[in-house]
C-alpha cells in the first residue's frame, strides 16, 4: 500500500497550497470527553467550583482555540471561520464536549473542531485540578479521551 501524505514533499513537509480550490462550505463536528470523580461532576453540575463556572470557561477557551488553530498546529491554514458552537454534556462520571465549527473556504476544519474539544477539556481539567489530585498530587482518574471527529461536512457555494 504507497500512502501519499499532502503535507509531505520531496521529504519536507510543507503547507498545501489551497490557491486553487474552490470555495464551499466547510463544517466539521468533534467530540471527546473528561473522566472525574463523582464529587468533581457534582461540584460542576451545582456550580461549586472555586475557580468559576467551569463549563462557561471551557466554552470561551473552545472558540478562542478553534479561531487560533493555524497559530498552534504548523501546516494548518490560517481560514475564516463562521460559526462555533459549544456543548456540553455533564454525566455521571465524565464531562463530554462537542464543537462544531463551520467556515466558507477552501480547506476543512476538522483540526479546528478537533482542536476546540481539546482545549475545551484541558480547561475543565485546569478548573478541577485542585478537587482531582491524589493526596500524591497526581491524577489517576481524570482521563481526557475518545477525541474524534464525529462529522465533516464539505457544500458547494
Amino acid at each position: 500500500m504507497n500512502m501519499e501524505f499532502t503535507h509531505i514533499h520531496e521529504g519536507r513537509a510543507r503547507m498545501v497550497d489551497i490557491s486553487y480550490k474552490e470555495k464551499s462550505v466547510r463544517r466539521a463536528v468533534a467530540s471527546g470527553y473528561i473522566q472525574l470523580k463523582p464529587e468533581t461532576i457534582e461540584a460542576i453540575r451545582h456550580r461549586q467550583v472555586e475557580k468559576g463556572n467551569v463549563l462557561a470557561t471551557a466554552r470561551i477557551a473552545a472558540v478562542q482555540a478553534v479561531k487560533r488553530t493555524w497559530d498552534t498546529i504548523p501546516m494548518c491554514h490560517q481560514i475564516p471561520i463562521t460559526h462555533v458552537d459549544v456543548d456540553f454534556d455533564v454525566e455521571d462520571d465524565r464531562v463530554h464536549a462537542v464543537v462544531e465549527v463551520r467556515s466558507v473556504g477552501r480547506t476543512g476544519v476538522e483540526m479546528e473542531a478537533l482542536h476546540g474539544v481539546s482545549v475545551a477539556l484541558l480547561t475543565v481539567w485546569d478548573m478541577v485540578k485542585s478537587a482531582e489530585k491524589d493526596e500524591t498530587g497526581n491524577y489517576p482518574g481524570t482521563v481526557i479521551s475518545d477525541i474524534r471527529v464525529v462529522e465533516k461536512v464539505k457544500e458547494e457555494v
